[in-house]
């Protein structure tokens, strides 16, 4: 005769670090619960209402006393496990405020509760097979690369995106890399392979690109899109009150790299390099003074069809964000001093100041997901000039996605700001798809009087996210945005604006 015995069992770890855990629920149990058997009674603490139904012979032999005891160990190893995962403590305050009573820290996210691209192919092509609850599951996506704005037109090719940690520290801030190749319907033929890589323990931050692309850019002329019919007939060509688009065929090659050194605490210190190169530059100017890109590169020296932008990067960054696709909560922020010299092969000499600051808040400890994110982010000329195709602008950041409604440049200066508000929030409990909202001010000076944040220019517009590997937090971004002078349109990404 076999009898049942009901006791309380949390999930332990194994020796590679693997959840075991029962199968059998039964949430009626309390947090401490006495067990009986014939010979006595074991009181236990458990950290967890989870319990687990498992069958035994009614005689009470050394194997039995050997599994009660298994079971003790297991729940304090558990315990020991479960007390360090969360966010650390601040010794500091701690110790200061002893007295009072601790916190309880958020619990980790379970991602065996999400549902990402890879669970719906598995249960499209394989059905059958269980979900796996061990393994994280690859950090790298393989997507084709379909992509949709005003810029570029259609798009396709293929996109690989990969996240790792690297090393065993736990602290160590996701490292990032992708790599992509495209064909768009307006021509644009375009190559990248980018990175974001911390070393083990954050030690050292290498940030760098290579692009190689066959481009066309529209162009609507200098300024803020407050241009006036006034002045001479070149100033009103450069400030395009009309908001006449001008195509700007061009070879561009880019070429960037940065390496920061933490200092403190989430702080780095950078410097790097960044060529920027067009060649065979084309525009439908059939006489002098015709299009902005004509009066720009008359009045400052460029070349007509050809120019290099080269020069040394000075940066500070201070990171405390969880992740650099798909943050929930942190800051990010970067500024820094680039300096154009021709004696390394500009054509012109210049120096720019560049900021970059993004905050996210996290609106609820159920849904981590829902948050609210803030971006700022603006460069300005201090001296010298910048080639009329390198000028701050609409989607001019370094991952070139400001400015939602707006072609690339459409706005843009010597002095260029954008300040942008996104909430986020989850649709489906699994996560699998999430909506957003997002308003974006942009403001720039131009050579008609008009000075930064003196004249704003709004865009907005909404969104929805599908989630394509929760290991990394990588997701789809598809938004529709609106912005002013007829101007709107698609936009489809690989994770989020910002």
């Amino acid at each position: 005769m076999r009898s049942v015995v009901k006791y309380c069992l949390v999930i332990w770890r194994d020796i590679k670090g693997r959840c075991r855990f029962a199968k059998t629920f039964n949430r009626r149990f309390g947090l401490n619960n006495t067990l009986r058997y014939p010979n006595g009674k074991l009181t236990i603490l458990i950290l967890s209402t989870f319990t687990l139904t498992i069958q035994r012979r009614p005689v009470f032999n050394k194997y039995t006393a050997a599994k009660i005891i298994l079971v003790v160990l297991f729940i304090g190893v558990y315990g020991l496990v479960y007390s360090q995962v969360g966010a650390p403590v601040d010794s500091l305050k701690a110790d200061s405020l002893h007295h009072k009573e601790k916190k309880a820290t958020p619990a980790p996210i379970n991602l065996n509760k999400q549902y990402d691209f890879g669970d719906l192919t598995r249960n499209i092509f394989h059905p059958r097979r269980r979900a796996d609850t061990v393994h994280k599951g690859s950090g790298i996506t393989i997507v084709p690369n379909i992509a949709a704005n005003p810029t570029i037109g259609a798009q396709a090719g293929i996109k690989a995106v990969a996240g790792r940690r690297l090393g065993n520290d736990p602290n160590t801030l996701l490292s990032i890399a992708a790599t992509s190749a495209s064909i768009t319907t307006k021509g644009i033929i375009y190559f990248y392979v980018n990175h974001n890589i911390f070393t083990p323990g954050n030690k050292w931050n290498l940030q760098g690109n290579i692009v190689i692309s066959k481009s066309v850019t529209p162009d609507d002329g200098f300024g803020i899109g407050d241009g006036k019919a006034e002045g001479s007939a070149a100033d009103q060509v450069l400030a395009d009150p009309t908001h006449k688009t001008y195509a700007i065929h061009s070879l561009y090659f880019n070429f960037r790299e940065k390496i920061y050194k933490e200092v403190s605490k989430g702080l780095f210190l950078g410097a790097g390099a960044s060529i920027e190169s067009r060649g065979r530059i084309q525009q439908s100017d059939t006489v002098n003074n015709a299009t902005p890109l004509s009066v720009y590169d008359n009045r400052y020296g460029f070349p007509k069809d050809h120019y290099t932008a080269a020069g040394f990067l000075f940066n500070v960054e201070y990171i405390t964000r969880d992740n650099p696709n798909r943050p929930y909560k942190g800051i990010y922020f970067d500024a820094g001093v680039r300096i154009n010299q021709t004696w390394i092969g500009s054509t012109k000499n210049a120096v720019q100041f560049t900021t970059d600051f993004r905050k996210y808040i996290s609106l609820s400890d159920i849904n981590p997901e829902t948050v609210l994110a803030l971006w700022n982010w603006g460069s300005y000329l201090a001296s010298g000039v910048i080639p009329y195709l390198e000028l701050p602008g609409t989607s001019r950041d370094g991952s070139f996605r400001s400015g939602r409604g707006y072609t690339s440049q459409y706005f843009k200066g010597t002095e260029f700001n954008d300040t942008e508000a996104e909430l986020r929030f989850p649709l489906l409990s699994n996560k699998f798809i999430s909506g957003v909202v997002f308003g974006n001010l942009q403001t720039a000076n131009d050579e008609q009087g008009t000075r930064l944040f003196q004249v704003f220019q709004p865009g907005y517009g909404a969104g929805l996210r599908v989630l394509f590997n929760k290991v990394t937090r990588t997701n789809l971004a598809l938004d529709y945005a609106f912005g002013r002078f007829g101007s709107k349109g698609f936009f489809l990404n690989l994770n989020e604006a910002f």
